[in-house]
């Protein structure tokens, strides 16, 4: 069975950008003394998923620095060529959250990592999160996109562990309850 994990950062107020998609709030605070976890959490993971906005925020910088397949769901951008430097790297979809995860399975893919806010809120909503790492950086940015949105329904999380780090970001991780 295929399982969707998130690792992601957001301000205190719960925005993972601001509302034009800038992260300049986190990339200030971004401490390389300091390990995240990010390494140890992707080793384990077979693709990314991720949405437009993060795609296009990441076409922003100056190299592509994934080492895993990538899978960008968008409706908008699905049937759109793979930028040439890109080919063989990524693949756009256009696929909802549950069909991709079907498609991924069939292919022997076991770990997913979803990025992108709305395409977290997706998953969740369809109950495809196994377990979400989330640092909170210690920021009131005021507006911005969500982490998350509107639901139907409570989600309920059990947490697994918790840290916290001398730069002030605190690391919590959740496993979403069957």
């Amino acid at each position: 069975m295929v399982t969707a994990h998130v690792f992601i950062a957001t301000s205190l107020d719960g925005f993972i950008s601001r509302p034009d998609g800038d992260i300049d709030w986190l990339l200030q605070r971004d401490d390389q003394t300091e390990d995240h976890g990010y390494s140890d959490f992707i080793a384990n993971k077979d693709v990314i998923v991720m949405g437009r906005g993060s795609y296009e925020k990441v076409l922003t910088f100056d190299t592509w620095f994934y080492d895993r397949p990538v899978v960008v769901l968008s409706e908008q951008l699905a049937g759109s060529p793979v930028p040439e430097a890109l080919k063989g790297k990524l693949r756009f979809s256009n696929l909802a959250p549950g069909d991709l995860m079907a498609e991924l399975a069939r292919q022997g893919v076991r770990r997913v990592y979803v990025d992108g806010g709305q395409l977290v809120q997706s998953f969740l909503r369809d109950g495809l999160v196994a377990d979400m790492v989330i640092t909170t950086v210690p920021v009131l940015i005021g507006s911005g996109r969500p982490l998350f949105g509107a639901l139907q329904q409570d989600i309920e999380l059990k947490l697994v562990s918790s840290r916290c780090f001398p730069s002030g970001l605190v690391q919590s991780t959740y496993r979403l309850a069957p």
